[in-house]
């Protein structure tokens, strides 16, 4: 069965925002429902999966909802990590359905517990940058999302906030380590994709700006203490595995 799995997902949420259930999308379907250009070459790739963050505290709501539209929990999986993920999968179409709750959780954490009922029927644009931004080993995947981000939303309160990103940052030096660290590898690589100069010159603006506005930004005393220690000791976690 041929599936569209940006639709699927933009009907998961949809109906999950109708029936007053905060279960926002996440991931690579996120990226598409939000950028235009992610639809469309050079920037469109494929989706295995659909990604999902919820909250802890309806996570029956959520079994409940995902059950009755005909997605099967894989039981075991849920028995032991259930406190912050759930898997389910669409027997119809042999699609991965998993659900965050809380916590976004990779080489860097995101609480995203307050972000739940800001935007629908994603997480706010920010924090979707976020979670590509704090790819350590980052991949093409990880940034097509980052160009599609960059080169279809301003830098500003309506589109990707910059307060957020320097929110998260600003008491913890590994995370915006990092995410220099990624803006570098974009920087050096955005000739891959195959874009418009104008659109490239762009998402390397922008990409630039957020890079600046960090410099600029004040630091904690946490942030400076980890600052001096560096990369001698290893400033992420290792995950799992990679997400959409």
């Amino acid at each position: 069965m041929t599936v569209d799995v940006p639709e699927l997902g933009r009907s998961i949420a949809e109906e999950a925002a109708a029936a007053n259930i905060a279960l926002r999308l996440i991931g690579g379907v996120a990226v598409w429902v939000r950028c235009p250009s992610a639809r469309t070459v050079p920037l469109a790739r494929a989706y295995g999966d659909i990604d999902l963050i919820g909250r802890a505290r309806d996570r029956k709501a959520i079994v409940a909802f995902l059950e009755a539209r005909g997605y099967e929990p894989d039981r075991m999986f849920n028995a032991l990590h259930g406190a912050s993920r759930l898997n389910f999968r669409d027997p119809r179409r042999d699609l991965p359905v998993d659900v965050l709750l809380d916590r976004f959780a990779m080489a860097h954490a995101l609480d995203l517990r307050d972000r739940l009922t800001l935007d629908a029927p994603t997480l706010p644009l920010a924090d979707l940058l976020l979670t590509k931004l704090q790819v350590v080993s980052i991949n093409a995947k990880d940034l097509r999302d980052i160009c599609a981000l960059l080169l279809d939303h301003d830098l500003d309160a309506s589109g990707i906030d910059l307060a957020r990103i320097l929110e998260v940052t600003r008491a913890d030096w590994g995370f915006e380590h990092t995410i220099h660290r990624t803006i570098a590898t974009l920087t050096e690589r955005i000739g891959d994709f195959d874009l418009e100069r104008a659109a490239a010159e762009r998402i390397v603006t922008r990409a630039e700006a957020i890079s600046a506005a960090l410099h600029a930004a004040p630091k904690s005393a946490k942030w400076k203490m980890r600052a001096r220690v560096g990369e001698r000791a290893r400033w992420y976690e290792e995950p799992e595995e990679a997400r959409g």
